[in-house]
């Protein structure tokens, strides 16, 4: 990879994107809803971003082994921090940490079987994987705007507890997918 590679704009956004996840969960546990509202600004530019690098790369044809790498790990990095500030700020609570755990162990599960299959087999990102982080993304952003709301912080809460769930379920179904793909080569490589 050459260094030009490194600093095309598609991978300075996954970049801004990665400095931007202990930014956005400090702020979360700052109990200021000024904070709170930084917190949901950057986090809503940092999604954005998600779709952004993917977009200019396929436009201005810049795709790189480097943002192939990190585009996958800014999305898990965000998800795993925000999770466990939410979790840490009473947001997601009781019961609903297992959506979050489950969440957590899919995407540390996949992340691993990529690693093991080290690039010799390619198991391509689906549709649904793809609806998969949105919803966990959309859920995020419910949670955090939910104790800004007022009167409509319950309800706005639940929403986001329940796309949670879902999120959670569509990350269990496709984190089988990958397992379902990857096991041959792995039980291959192990004989």
């Amino acid at each position: 990879m050459s260094r030009s590679d490194a600093f095309t704009v598609p991978n300075l956004l996954t970049y801004l994107r990665i400095v931007a996840v202990p930014v956005i969960a400090v702020l979360l546990l700052v109990p200021d809803p000024t904070a709170r509202w930084v917190a949901v600004v950057l986090y809503v530019a940092a999604a954005l971003t998600d779709y952004l690098d993917g977009y200019l790369a396929r436009a201005l044809d810049q795709f790189s082994p480097l943002g192939r790498m990190l585009d996958p790990i800014a999305d898990k990095l965000i998800v795993a921090a925000l999770l466990i500030a939410l979790s840490a700020d009473g947001s997601i609570d009781g019961l609903h940490v297992l959506a979050a755990v489950f969440i957590m162990m899919r995407e540390i599960f996949v992340s691993g079987l990529r690693e093991f299959l080290g690039g010799t087999v390619v198991i391509h990102v689906s549709k649904l994987a793809k609806w998969k982080t949105t919803a966990q993304l959309v859920a995020i952003a419910v949670l955090m705007v939910a104790p800004l709301l007022g009167s409509a912080a319950t309800a706005t809460e639940w929403l986001g507890l329940a796309i949670l769930w879902i999120a959670a379920i569509l990350t269990v179904y496709t984190g089988y997918d990958y397992l379902k793909g990857g096991l041959p080569h792995v039980l291959n490589e192990a004989e």
